[in-house]
C-alpha cells in the first residue's frame, strides 16, 4: 500500500514542482503601444503618467470599437479658451494669480496649438467659442460650468472650495453659463487679437507662447 501511494503522489509532486518553476506572464487585449502614441483603452492608459502623455476617449465611441492611437505630445490640465474675449481673459488672469503651484496651463482658441486638443476631445472651434474646454488628463475633458469647477478644484484653498458648487445640477449651472457666454461680447467687449499679448508676463503659462510671440 505504501509503495502504491508513493507511485500515485510522485507524478503529482513533479507536476507541482514544474508549475512552481514555470514563470507566469499576463497578456493584455490592449494593442501594443507604438512610440509617441497612447491608447484610448483603460488598461493602456493606466500605465501612462498623466504628466507625460494624455489619452482621450470619445463619448460617441462604441465599446467594441478598435482603440485609436493618439500622439503623446499633448499636455494635461490645459484650458482652451476664447483669447479675444475680455471676460474669458479676466478669468484666466484670476486663475494664474490664484494657481501658486502652477498646475493649470492655457491655450488661446485662436492658436494652431489648440487644434489637436479640440480634435481629440471631439470639440469644434465653434463649440469652444461658446463653452471653453478643459483637458484634464487621461481620457478626461470638460466644458462650460463643469470645466470651471474642475479648474478651481486644482487651486489651493480657499479657491478650491468653489468646487462645492458641483452639487448644483449641471443643467442649471450650464444654463447660467450659456446665458453669460451668449452676451459676453456685448457686456465685456471683444479684442482684435488674443488679449494675452498685452500681458506678456503671463505667456510662460501658455503652451502656445512661441506662436503668440511670433505674432507680436
Amino acid at each position: 500500500m505504501l509503495t502504491k501511494a508513493l507511485r500515485i503522489l510522485k507524478p503529482r509532486s513533479i507536476v507541482g514542482a514544474s508549475l512552481r518553476r514555470r514563470p507566469f506572464s499576463f497578456s493584455s487585449s490592449s494593442p501594443r503601444l507604438t512610440p509617441g502614441a497612447v491608447s484610448r483603452t483603460t488598461a493602456a492608459a493606466a500605465e501612462i503618467d498623466a504628466d507625460d502623455a494624455v489619452a482621450y476617449s470619445d463619448p460617441t465611441e462604441s465599446p467594441a470599437a478598435i482603440p485609436i492611437m493618439m500622439q503623446a505630445h499633448l499636455q494635461p490640465r490645459v484650458v482652451v479658451y476664447d483669447g479675444v474675449c475680455h471676460l474669458c481673459h479676466g478669468g484666466v488672469k484670476w486663475i494664474i494669480k490664484a494657481d501658486k503651484y502652477r498646475k493649470i496651463k492655457f491655450c488661446c482658441l485662436q492658436s494652431k496649438a489648440a487644434e489637436p486638443y479640440l480634435t481629440v476631445s471631439g470639440v469644434t472651434k465653434e463649440d469652444c467659442e461658446k463653452r471653453f474646454l478643459f483637458v484634464e488628463g487621461l481620457g478626461s475633458y470638460h466644458q462650460a460650468s463643469t470645466a470651471a469647477l474642475k479648474v478651481v478644484s486644482y487651486l489651493p484653498l480657499p479657491y478650491s472650495a468653489l468646487n462645492a458648487f458641483s452639487i448644483v445640477p449641471t443643467p442649471l449651472r450650464d444654463s447660467v453659463y450659456d446665458y453669460v457666454a451668449k452676451h459676453r461680447y456685448n457686456w465685456f467687449g471683444k479684442a482684435e487679437d488674443c488679449l494675452v499679448l498685452k500681458d506678456q508676463e503671463l505667456l510662460e503659462r501658455f503652451i502656445d507662447r512661441d506662436e503668440l510671440i511670433d505674432r507680436c
